[in-house]
């Protein structure tokens, strides 16, 4: 592949290749379903016969092909059949690939980053690892954890100093008749997650 060229254009969809890997010149061979230019992955399928599996698939990074040879199918059809598993494999490599929903990757996408912001929001890097540990333990048990600099703050009325010991915990706002019950609750929690 020259330096210029996308992997999407060495690699077309829906073409069947015999790729020759390093090290080891091992060679594998599928059907080229898709390419990635980011992570520069070329992904294979190949067809299973005898399984209840519909494909095996291969991902490889484009810098361990060390050699590519396109099959034609019209030329080598026993390795074609081979790969697609079925005798009638020209048919089914004229099939188009399925529509992509844009708006559903997007949707998709956009809940994955929310994910990944609230998990990183709950990761203090500035803790003791036990001092995250205690607090992953707490956020699990009570859910309305966060962190206040290096103390950690539980459902806005107990708060857990460094040490994070049971001896640290204290009540920072009494709200109702739950406080004291809320303070022994936590008080366990991170008790037991300190042994």
């Amino acid at each position: 592949m020259s330096g210029s060229e996308t992997l999407a254009r060495a690699y077309p969809v829906n073409t069947l290749v015999e790729l020759t890997l390093a090290p080891g010149n091992e060679k594998v061979s599928g059907l080229v379903y898709c390419t990635d230019e980011i992570s520069q992955a070329i992904v294979l399928k190949k067809s299973l016969v005898h399984t209840t599996l519909s494909s095996e698939v291969t991902v490889i990074h484009a810098s361990s092909v060390t050699k590519k040879r396109i099959i034609d199918p019209d030329k080598e059809g026993k390795a074609a059949e081979e790969i697609m598993g079925t005798p009638n494999y020209k048919e089914e490599l004229k099939l188009p690939l399925p529509n992509v929903n844009r708006r559903a990757l997007e949707d998709r996408e956009r809940r994955a980053l929310r994910i990944a912001e609230e998990t990183f929001s709950k990761i203090n890097d500035k803790a003791s690892v036990e001092g995250q540990q205690i607090f992953d333990k707490l956020l699990k048990a009570c859910n309305e954890v966060e962190w206040r600099g290096n103390s950690i703050l539980v459902l806005k009325e107990i708060r857990v100093d460094p040490p994070y010991t049971a001896d640290s915990c204290s009540l920072i706002k009494k709200s109702g008749g739950l406080d004291a019950h809320s303070l022994v609750r936590v008080k366990k929690i991170v008790e037991a997650a300190s042994k």
